[in-house]
């Protein structure tokens, strides 16, 4: 039976004290799936599948294999762990086809003789693509589309190769009843691109010029035709989400704009030195959990720049790291850090290698890790966790991540006044503030000099401005301005604004 994130305390104590206890007592226990505990497992937001608490990362040596590395040996133990939930890309070499390979050996291939259907239900499949545009989009500014070198491709050209390569021949074809459980718009850095995916959206049109990814992912998901881009009503992804590691603001802009909720799910970078930058934690993750989407951490280690890797973008083997964290720095205690970030419902890991010795697993050792509930460390340790992850390289370990921005206004701030039944009303609108290292605790309603209100902060979940709404019993001129302050105390405020007097 599974053990989920609803058990009690005592015992999932029991758990991962046998979870951590594994490899010291019991030689290969994580080894052979029949003698390990089932891994915990938490409920993937509006998804309502429960996965577990460690996914495998579709990169490392599933995508930079060093020599002597069997990828698809890493990919069958994690099945073997009881991990179930996997993640790759169309960016990432040979990743999809290191799964393919993986996949016919445990009988997932639709339509082959043992085809293990229960077992293809029991597992959370996602891959990725980095086009932004299903139609047109040639040359449109500040909009980056990414290929494997396939010139012309588009969106549904990822998700049709996603399929052959996993699941087919890698040649194109693929068998009926083949199926991606969450395709990822991957790494959005412009607000330009976030505007690229929605063309067509709302009103999709088949004769349009241009028609961005979400339109057509759409059409995949509901089996519908509605961009001329799926004549066979074809369903072949079952939800869709987005990816993030640089700029939280532009994250958030990409989920305001949903008004459909067609977002499942987002894959965020997340470890122990997120606060030495333009934090994760404290903007896109609170307002993902209040659409109660399924959120993913990613970059746990920062890319293995934590340890041994240069802090830049992995490019060859030799940026693969081997070894199970350090003396100065326990990989678990990074790995509890991220899985205890409010919001966060699993972690993928990219793994360098295995081994029938647990101590030198990092599969193992990682899943030992991630048996933790999410108030599973106190902020007294997550504060000790920053600390040690602050000393790495001089806390630059986060180089795929946008620079420190300290807690800012409320932007594009605007008064207004309207006379109805000589009634004089006010009214002042914002768009949310952006946190520093520490959570926004409220926005505050400044009236010529005094606070005439205080109104908890919550996240800001479309595009439409907050708005707070006042009588004035006068005919003169008032100034106005918005003041919000964090949980450290430390306030931002917005510069006056006057409201005209009336005649």
């Amino acid at each position: 039976m599974a053990i989920k994130s609803r058990m009690t305390r005592r015992k999932f104590a029991k758990t991962t004290v046998l979870a951590a206890t594994a490899t010291t007592l019991v030689p290969g226990f994580f080894t052979h799936c029949t003698r390990a505990p089932e891994p915990i497992k938490r409920v993937f937001g509006k998804l309502g599948f429960e996965v577990t608490t460690l996914g495998l990362g579709g990169q490392a040596s599933l995508q930079w294999t060093p020599e002597g590395i069997d990828p698809v040996a890493i990919i069958l133990k994690a099945f073997d762990l009881g991990i179930n939930y996997f993640d790759t890309s169309n960016l990432y070499g040979p990743s999809q086809s290191n799964f393919g390979k993986a996949f016919q050996i445990k009988n997932l291939i639709p339509g082959i003789a043992g085809y293990n259907e229960n077992l293809r239900k029991s597992i959370f499949l996602t891959t990725k693509t980095h086009l932004r545009y299903a139609k047109g989009g040639e040359g449109v500014a500040g909009v980056n589309n990414w290929t494997n070198g396939e010139q012309g491709t588009k969106t549904i050209d990822d998700l049709h190769r996603s399929l052959t390569l996993m699941f087919g021949d890698g040649k194109g074809n693929y068998p009926e009843g083949a199926y991606i459980d969450l395709m990822l718009i991957h790494n959005l850095n412009t607000r330009e691109e976030v505007d690229a995916l929605y063309e067509g959206l709302d009103n999709p049109d088949p004769n349009a010029e241009r028609i961005g990814a979400l339109a057509a992912l759409r059409d995949y998901r509901d089996g519908t035709n509605h961009t001329g881009l799926n004549p066979e009503n074809k369903k072949l992804i079952r939800h869709i989400g987005f990816s993030g590691h640089y700029d939280p603001s532009v994250m958030m802009y990409m989920i305001q704009r949903d008004r459909n909720n067609i977002l499942d799910a987002m894959l965020v970078s997340i470890n122990a030195n997120d606060k030495l930058m333009f934090n994760m934690q404290h903007n896109v993750i609170p307002l993902a959990a209040a659409k109660n989407m399924g959120v993913i951490a990613m970059k746990v280690f920062a890319d293995g720049a934590m340890y041994s890797k240069p802090a830049e973008w992995s490019n060859n083997p030799g940026h693969v790291v081997l070894t199970v964290g350090s003396e100065s720095l326990p990989s678990h205690q990074l790995i509890k850090y991220s899985l205890t970030t409010p919001g966060v419902h699993l972690a993928i890991i990219g793994t360098g290698h295995i081994s029938n010795k647990d101590a030198e697993c990092q599969l193992t050792d990682n899943l030992a890790a991630a048996q933790i509930l999410p108030d599973g460390l106190t902020e007294t340790e997550r504060s000790a966790t920053e600390e040690m992850a602050a000393k790495v390289k001089e806390g630059k370990t986060n180089y795929f991540q946008l620079a420190i921005m300290p807690l800012t206004a409320p932007g594009e701030v605007t008064v207004t006044q309207k006379t109805e039944n000589k009634i004089r009303n006010a009214t002042i609108s914002w768009n949310t503030a952006y946190a520093g290292d520490a959570p926004i605790k409220a926005y505050e309603i400044w009236r010529d000099g005094a606070i005439i209100s205080e109104i908890p902060f919550t996240p800001q979940i479309t595009t439409d401005p907050f708005t707070y709404s006042e009588s004035l019993n006068d005919i003169i001129a008032h100034t106005y301005s918005i003041k919000v302050i964090d949980t450290k105390g430390r306030t931002a405020e917005t510069p006056l604004l006057i409201l005209d007097k009336t005649s």
